[in-house]
């Protein structure tokens, strides 16, 4: 059993993000999450429910190929994205 790719770095991080279609709001919310903000903090910040938060959060995480919000994170910051 090996590691996911969150703790691995690719060549090109520039297609990482190509491939897994993040937007720019994709990466405010991660960057936020990063911070150690909560969802539903997030929400308020983005004008948009603690739910809508955590459905978009597991869309990118759905994306990216990872598990869990932290999986996420750990995915973006390796790739210098936030």
């Amino acid at each position: 059993m090996g590691f996911p790719d969150v703790v691995s770095r690719g060549d090109n991080l520039a297609s990482d993000l190509d491939r897994a279609g993040l937007t720019a709001d994709d990466l405010l919310l991660l960057a936020e999450l990063a911070k150690g903000v909560s969802a539903d903090r997030v929400g308020r910040r983005l004008d948009v429910s603690g739910r809508t938060v955590r459905r978009r959060l597991r869309g990118i995480c759905d994306r990216i190929g990872v598990e869990t919000a932290i999986e996420a994170v750990a995915w973006a910051a390796r790739r210098r994205l936030i």
